[in-house]
């Protein structure tokens, strides 16, 4: 990353305060928002891969640790949903593994038009505030199972994930929720890092690692402030943003 311009260092920065305000904002969307765009920056993924990976370890720790502390204090309940946690993880574990070892390769083109389709379907079902409700647990299933090969691969299968778990965890629970599962996914996927032996660019954490921090502040007031408001508004947010990923998704893959 040394041989960039100042202003493609600021707008990397800019790029992680967004990854971190979404993030913590959302409780998904921190790389799959941010990493179209710092690879319309600098196109080398493995340059940001592993400093969104440590954001998301660091800030998902803290989420968790600070949600189980409060949650403690005041006896209520619990701001983890573990039982659909512990259910989802168990079918995603052995697709997230294919993924990160590769075991299976699809075409690069075949597996964006896959994973940003379905996010789209999902995404109008929420801004017409008819979210998919299904009970077929066969298809959930495939879903999370997707989701989980996708972030094998990459970073980008937290909407996939999320498209499911928005219907079967409680709304005040989804965000800590989301950030537990992130936490032990990309676990998996730094220990791939340290086993290619990646540079984990450890220098220009230093620097992206306030940004991010920025970005979260920012994303914790607009969280506090989306708990409030009603359901069908939740859903719509929610429907936005996965229409923004899409839409910056398809531009950078196809239209570029």
């Amino acid at each position: 990353m040394e041989a960039l311009l100042w202003w493609q260092y600021g707008l990397i920065a800019l790029i992680f305060i967004w990854s971190g305000f979404v993030r913590s904002g959302l409780g998904f969307g921190g790389a799959a928002l941010a990493l179209p765009f710092l690879l319309l920056v600098m196109n080398e993924p493995l340059v940001f891969l592993p400093i969104v990976a440590i954001h998301l370890l660091i800030f998902s720790s803290w989420i968790a640790i600070k949600g189980y502390r409060s949650t403690k204090q005041i006896q209520q309940e619990s701001s983890i949903d573990w039982a659909y946690l512990k259910k989802s993880l168990a079918i995603m574990i052995v697709p997230k593994l294919i993924g990160v070892f590769g075991l299976l390769t699809l075409p690069a083109n075949l597996m964006t038009a896959i994973i940003f389709s379905i996010i789209a379907i999902y995404a109008v079902s929420y801004l017409l505030n008819k979210p998919f409700t299904s009970n077929n647990s066969y298809l959930d299933a495939v879903f999370l199972m997707l989701g989980g090969y996708f972030s094998g691969t990459s970073l980008i299968g937290a909407p996939l994930i999320v498209a499911v778990f928005a219907t079967k965890v409680a709304k005040h629970q989804l965000r800590d929720t989301l950030f537990i599962l992130w936490f032990l996914l990309v676990l998996i996927k730094m220990v791939s890092f340290l086993i290619a032996d990646v540079d984990l660019q450890l220098i220009h954490q230093l620097w992206l690692l306030p940004c991010a921090f920025i970005g979260h502040l920012l994303g914790q007031a607009f969280h506090n402030k989306l708990q409030k408001v009603d359901t069908p508004t939740f859903f719509r947010v929610l429907g936005v943003v996965l229409l923004i990923i899409c839409g910056v998704g398809f531009y950078n893959n196809f239209l570029l």
